[in-house]
């Protein structure tokens, strides 16, 4: 047996948190943890994201997402990079050499509810997309359009 050192009392302690999965939908995220790890085959690797929820509903809920990087299957592969690529989009990122780089960005990810037999049914990340609702903007609104190929140079451009 050991004391605890003080009475606790269910009335004075946050609530227990619902482990049920979100309804489907977009949700506004930010990134509180990227990681590279191995599959459990050791043939391949991904990245574990974990989201917090910042809105509309459902504030601190956390859900995590896998995106497949390296795969022996190369359709597997294509899928993952595609979504890699509209994660990094999405947070404005046009290169990345290090999972710490999406730590603190905002985003929204559209969640499904996923039912495989024998599991409990879980979120599941399908899209990703800037807060606005579009993809980040390449370049500032207010930069120069970029001048037609074979067009003169200004002089001060030599």
């Amino acid at each position: 047996m050991a004391f605890l050192g003080k009475t606790y009392n269910t009335a004075e302690m946050p609530e227990a948190q619902s482990y049920e999965p979100l309804p489907e939908g977009w949700y506004q995220v930010g990134i509180k943890d990227a990681e590279l790890k191995t599959t459990k085959a050791g043939t391949g690797q991904y990245i574990s994201v974990q989201y917090t929820v910042t809105g509309p509903t459902h504030q601190g809920r956390v859900v995590f997402g896998n995106i497949n990087i390296e795969n022996p299957s190369p359709k597997a592969e294509e899928i993952g990079l595609r979504d890699f690529n509209a994660l990094m989009t999405s947070c404005g990122l046009k290169t990345v050499s290090d999972t710490d780089e999406f730590i603190g960005h905002n985003l929204e990810i559209k969640l499904t509810i996923s039912a495989q037999a024998g599991y409990e049914p879980r979120n599941e990340v399908r899209g990703y997309r800037a807060i606005n609702g579009s993809a980040m903007p390449t370049a500032p609104a207010n930069a120069p359009a970029a001048a037609p190929k074979g067009a003169a140079k200004a002089p001060w451009q030599k």
